[in-house]
């Protein structure tokens, strides 16, 4: 069997993953690893959880151990893009834990943070940058980060990043990076979007594949409810007291939605807490933690905050409604039957939902096993306790508060701080997962196109969609924006002729 050693990784490397118990490969990594040592570019379709942050993170410390650089200011060595906060310091947390035994620098910046913070962090010199696009391209606007010593560049679901109209800022990020880098670019799925964007940044890629495109985890059983909309909360809850459902991540397709579903739960005593994009970073973390923790049993998520969930015990995953785009299945699922354990997911299907259950199915090319509702359902419903009241629509976002914190208390939106900053807003999630009239995922609008067909017209201000990112992490389209990406194309980072890992591989 092969093992780490044997890839040939430098020895600190090797001494942390026998820290953390890791003493195999998993498969993305043993097809992975080899050529990012040799400095190729990589092209890897791999899902979420079969171990794809080590298939890059530990090539690139092999290779920043072998060639070592002082440090530049505003400089990053390595540059690693994420699509959502919760993946960037993820990804920045496992950098730290295979370093450990090395002194290395690792930064994340995202949106919700102060910039002049950052700033400050990014003056003293960093190694490796963990970054979302909305973030870094600020940071660069300012001239605060310079990107044209970036050795090696990583893009983490690629996928996602187009889901959530980050399409402008990577392809602007494309042109302020030195031409003479390595680049790995992952992703869980492959349309042709994503095959234009990789075309983008990598040159003659080693492509790896872990699994066939959208297959399901094959420890995870699966299985439909079909049941009316107006009665999907009731055998939620229902479901959710029975004493096996211990650690439960709920999917719901809007933010509001998310709220409204906690507000349910814990009126009928089922401790629980919400996590989207209306949500502040600190409200998020706690949720996470507690939810980790075991504090909470249910996590009742967006899919574009669950991105960045990374918890292995998860042992159940609710579609409270089903994804209109089938590949979000695929991601919601895999959120349980990890680190080699089992995991159910079971989805509750409307009669509208019926074609959206007839697209996964083909995706998946399975037949998901139906499953009956409750004896006496009806009744037991009907006796169920009422939700929260919601007694102000401006805080409408925030009410699932006492599931995260065991208080409720009303305080005014923040939209600004004292460096100027907007604070955490978010859009309509679910938008983002339209679909155009050719089928593929329709993508979601930046800002300077939405400056010109604003879609809110006639709505309530109260119902208006307030955006999934902090200001400083939307896109920013390609127009001219003070400091624009002619810099750093020089050939930055290349050591001994190579490029990124190549020259010292055996190192």
């Amino acid at each position: 069997m092969t093992t780490f050693e044997s890839l040939g990784l430098a020895q600190p490397l090797l001494a942390a993953l026998e820290d953390e118990g890791y003493l195999n490969p998993t498969p993305i990594q043993l097809q992975a690893i080899p050529p990012a040592l040799e400095g190729h570019d990589l092209l890897g379709i791999a899902q979420t959880g079969t171990g794809k942050t080590a298939a890059f993170a530990l090539p690139i410390l092999h290779y920043l151990i072998g060639n070592p650089a002082q440090r530049r200011k505003m400089a990053p060595r390595v540059l690693v893009l994420a699509p959502t906060r919760e993946l960037a310091t993820q990804i920045a947390d496992s950098f730290r834990a295979y370093a450990r035994f090395i002194k290395l620098n690792v930064m994340t910046v995202f949106g919700g943070v102060p910039i002049p913070r950052q700033e400050k962090q990014l003056a003293t010199g960093v190694d490796v940058l963990v970054a979302t696009p909305g973030r870094l391209l600020d940071l660069v606007d300012r001239r605060s980060l310079l990107l044209d010593q970036v050795e090696v560049l990583v893009l983490d679901e690629a996928d996602q990043m187009l889901d959530l109209g980050f399409i402008h800022s990577l392809k602007r990020i494309a042109q302020i990076l030195p031409r003479q880098r390595q680049s790995l670019f992952f992703s869980a799925t492959m349309p042709t979007a994503i095959a234009e964007l990789a075309g983008r940044y990598l040159t003659d890629p080693v492509k790896v594949a872990v699994t066939p495109v959208a297959t399901t985890a094959e420890r995870v059983a699966q299985h439909v409810t079909f049941v009316n909309q107006a009665e999907k909360q009731a055998l939620l809850t229902m479901t959710l007291r029975q004493p096996e459902f211990a650690k439960c991540l709920v999917f719901t397709r809007t933010k509001h939605g998310a709220d409204r579903v906690v507000r349910h739960l814990i009126g009928a005593g089922v401790r629980s807490a919400a996590i989207h994009g209306n949500k502040s970073q600190p409200q998020r973390e706690r949720a996470l933690e507690q939810f980790k923790k075991g504090e909470i049993g249910v996590l009742v998520a967006t899919d574009i905050a669950a991105r960045g969930i990374d918890i292995d015990a998860v042992s159940h995953v609710i579609n409270f409604e089903l994804p209109n785009v089938p590949e979000q299945y695929v991601h919601r699922i895999g959120r349980t039957a990890r680190a080699g354990l089992d995991g159910v997911a079971l989805s509750f299907c409307a009669p509208d939902e019926k074609p959206f259950l007839k697209d996964i199915e083909k995706l998946t090319r399975m037949k998901i096993d139906p499953l009956s509702l409750p004896e006496n359902f009806l009744k037991e419903a009907a006796r169920l306790p009422k939700p929260l009241p919601v007694t102000d629509e401006r805080d409408r976002s925030d009410h699932a508060r006492r599931g995260e914190v065991g208080t409720h208390k009303h305080a005014p939106r923040r939209f600004g701080d004292r460096d100027g900053n907007r604070q955490p807003g978010a859009r309509e999630e679910g938008r983002h997962q339209g679909r155009r009239p050719d089928g593929r995922a329709q993508e979601a609008r930046s800002d300077g196109e939405a400056a010109h067909a604003h879609p809110h017209a006639g709505r309530p201000r109260s119902d208006r969609p307030h955006g999934d990112r902090p200001h400083g992490d939307r896109p920013h389209g390609d127009r001219p924006r003070g400091h624009r990406g002619g810099r750093g194309r020089g050939g930055g980072g290349r050591v001994g002729g190579g490029r990124g890992p190549r020259a010292n591989a055996q190192g």
